[in-house]
């Protein structure tokens, strides 16, 4: 029996095929911020860097949060998402997850210790698609489209989540959650 045919849109992941081999998108997990006519954009949600935010950005709080490779997209700018619903000037991705807002209150809430690891993620970099682009790709079978949870994608193992996605869409799916990275290396 066929699965049911997702749409990409706002809110909803790509999960890369292990042929896809650049270097940004093989093995990941990209959450879509936003997709209509005008393209789409979001970011890797399972790639985090050796950096912590306070590296990047001077004068930011001490907080110890690591920074995620967000994609090939404006690399030398930072990005985020929250689960916070009371940090203004943000926007609804999904339910209980919310892209930018407010960077004073985001500092403030650091340094009073009101936000933490598990309610905020950053990124350098986005992914990005020009109109149409991203249905092209899809329709090669570089992406598996899927639903996911605000939990799922703030949550403690993002590292994992290609694999765990995987794994969870069925047994056509989960002989590829073992594939390497490179592989060379089997």
């Amino acid at each position: 029996m066929d699965k049911p045919l997702i749409k990409p849109r706002q809110g909803i992941i790509l999960i890369s095929e292990p042929s896809l081999r650049d270097f940004y998108f093989r093995q990941s997990v990209v959450l879509l911020a936003e997709h209509n006519e005008e393209g789409t954009f979001g970011v890797i949600v399972n790639k985090p860097i050796e950096a912590r935010i306070q590296d990047i950005i001077k004068d930011f709080p001490d907080s110890d949060l690591p920074v995620y490779l967000g994609g090939p997209v404006k690399t030398d700018s930072i990005f985020f998402i929250h689960t916070r619903d009371d940090i203004d000037q943000s926007l609804p991705i999904m339910q209980g997850l919310y892209w930018g807002g407010n960077i004073d209150l985001i500092k403030t809430l650091l340094e009073n210790e009101e936000l933490t690891e598990h309610q905020i993620r950053f990124f350098v970099g986005y992914s990005g698609w020009h109109p149409h682009q991203l249905d092209r790709e899809i329709k090669e079978k570089s992406w598996i489209l899927s639903h996911t949870t605000a939990a799922e994608i703030i949550g403690n193992n993002t590292e994992r989540l290609w694999s765990t996605y995987l794994r969870a869409m069925g047994k056509d799916y989960a002989i590829w959650a073992n594939f390497p990275a490179d592989p060379s290396f089997n």
